[in-house]
């Protein structure tokens, strides 16, 4: 097992677990730029150099949050469509859970927003590039799992007949335009978003 995938089994204490919440912490704090890779460090307790033993870069930290981000999505999205059979209800309870999230998991949804172009060239380090791949792979699974349930829709006949990809992309889209922008302390609430973009996506679809 290497040591990007031991981080897909290790329990909630583990130090490269820490080391992962104190990045998103900070990353969706004050931004990746500004972040110090010794303040990670310092945070977790450990000497700077140590934490080369689990991340071979701060970039590559970032990616790792990334692609962990879009596993949580897609396994999320699975999960709570697999407990409803109505269409409309997919449609649903799957933009909803987007936004059932915990503090943390907002930061890493808006890291992941604002960092979308480094998924688009390939990297030099190799554990860089196999995470930044992990990530690519993620969002065509995710892609994939939105159509599919839209095309079910369309052939169960309870949607309008469009291309389920494009407008899987733009459901999407939409989604994940809230992170670019929302703050917890805004005017608006998450549940308050939610019901809107639940709207919009339900309209799309007829």
């Amino acid at each position: 097992m290497t040591v990007d995938e031991q981080t897909r089994t290790e329990g909630p204490r583990s130090k490269r677990r820490r080391i992962l919440d104190a990045a998103i912490d900070n990353f969706g704090g004050v931004g990746f730029e500004h972040t110090k890779w010794a303040t990670i460090a310092d945070e977790v307790g450990i000497g700077q150099t140590a934490l080369y033993h689990y991340f071979e870069s701060k970039v590559h930290c970032l990616l790792t949050i990334m692609s962990n981000e879009l596993e949580r999505s897609l396994e999320r999205t699975r999960a709570v469509t697999a407990e409803v059979s109505e269409p409309d209800d997919k449609i649903r309870v799957a933009v909803a859970a987007a936004f059932d999230v915990t503090a943390r998991e907002a930061l890493q949804e808006r890291i992941l927003m604002s960092h979308q172009d480094l998924l688009v060239g390939e990297r030099s380090s190799q554990r860089e590039e196999a995470e930044r791949q992990r990530a690519r792979e993620l969002v065509r699974e995710i892609e994939h799992e939105w159509a599919a349930l839209l095309k079910a829709g369309m052939d169960a006949g309870v949607f309008a007949k469009q291309d389920e990809v494009v407008l899987a992309r733009l459901m999407l889209g939409l989604i994940n335009g809230v992170w670019r922008w929302y703050r917890p302390k805004g005017a608006h609430t998450l549940a308050e978003i939610s019901d809107q973009v639940v709207a919009a996506c339900v309209r799309l679809v007829h």
